[in-house]
C-alpha cells in the first residue's frame, strides 16, 4: 500500500510539471517560452543531452538527479509544443515507453521459442544513430561472434595499415580516396576504444577539455610575454605547449 501511495506521489508530479508547462505556454505565459519552436530548442536539447553524460562522469548522484530533470523538461516541452500542434502530449510519450517495453518483452520471449529470423547480425542497430556509436555497436556485434583482432598488437597494425594508405591517397590527390581513407583510419581508432572497453564520446570529450585548457593556457603565457597569436612562430607555439604538457 505503501508503495502505491509513492507512485501516486511521483505522478502527481508529473502532472505539476506538465501543468507548469502549460502555463508557461499559454497566451498570458512566459513570453520566452512561448516563442519557443521545435528548431529554437534543438541546441538546449542537445545541451541537456551532454549535461547527463557529464553528471554521469562525474559520478556525483546530487548533480545527475538535476541534469536528468533539465533533460525531462526539455522531454515536456517538445510534448507540448506537439499537442499544441495536434499531434500528441507527454502523456502519450509515457504510453508509448511503456507499450515499447511491453512490445520488447513480448518479442524476446516469441524469439526465446524459436531461432533468430534476423538475415544479418547487424539488424536492428538504429541507422539515426551518430556514426561514431553505430560503428561502436556493429564492431561489438560482430565480435560477439569472434569477428574481431585477437589483441591490441593486430589493431596497432591495422591503424598503421590504414594511416599509410591515407599517406598515398594524400599524395595522389584523389579527393574521395582521402575521405575513404580518413573513415577507414577513424574506424579503426573506434574499434581500438570499443576493443578496450571504452566509451568514445567520453574518451574525446575528456580530449577536448584538454586541448581547450592546454591551448588557453598557451594563449596566456604568450599574452603575458606581450605576444599575439598572429605574430608568433609555430616552432615558438610547440615549445610552450610542450611546456603546459610539462607543467601538468
Amino acid at each position: 500500500m505503501l508503495s502505491f501511495l509513492i507512485v501516486e506521489e511521483d505522478v502527481h508530479y508529473f502532472d505539476k510539471l506538465v501543468e507548469l508547462m502549460d502555463r508557461l505556454r499559454a497566451p498570458d505565459g512566459c513570453p520566452w517560452d512561448r516563442e519557443q519552436t521545435r528548431e529554437t530548442l534543438k541546441p538546449m536539447l542537445i545541451e541537456e543531452a551532454y549535461e547527463v553524460l557529464e553528471a554521469l562522469d562525474s559520478a556525483d548522484p546530487d548533480d545527475l538527479c538535476e541534469e536528468l530533470g533539465d533533460l525531462l523538461f526539455q522531454v515536456v516541452f517538445h510534448s507540448r509544443i506537439a499537442k499544441e500542434r495536434g499531434e500528441f502530449d507527454a502523456y502519450d510519450v509515457c504510453r508509448r515507453v511503456y507499450q515499447n517495453w511491453e512490445d520488447i518483452k513480448a518479442k524476446e520471449k516469441e524469439a526465446a521459442g524459436r531461432q533468430n529470423s534476423k538475415e544479418s547480425l547487424l539488424d536492428g542497430i538504429p541507422e539515426g544513430l551518430p556514426s561514431m556509436y553505430r560503428t561502436y555497436q556493429m564492431t561489438a556485434k560482430a565480435s560477439r561472434v569472434g569477428f574481431d583482432w585477437p589483441d591490441l598488437s593486430g589493431l596497432r597494425q591495422k591503424f598503421l595499415e590504414e594511416f599509410h594508405e591515407l599517406e598515398e591517397a594524400v599524395a595522389e590527390g584523389e579527393e574521395g580516396q582521402v575521405r575513404e581513407e580518413v573513415g577507414d583510419l577513424v574506424f579503426v581508432a573506434l574499434n581500438i576504444a570499443r576493443y578496450l572497453e571504452v566509451d568514445p564520446e567520453t574518451a574525446l570529450t575528456g580530449a577536448n577539455s584538454k586541448f581547450l585548457q592546454r591551448f588557453q593556457s598557451m594563449e596566456r603565457t604568450l599574452k603575458r610575454r606581450g605576444r599575439a597569436l598572429k605574430d608568433v612562430s609555430l616552432e615558438e607555439m610547440e615549445s610552450v605547449w610542450q611546456g603546459q604538457k610539462t607543467a601538468k
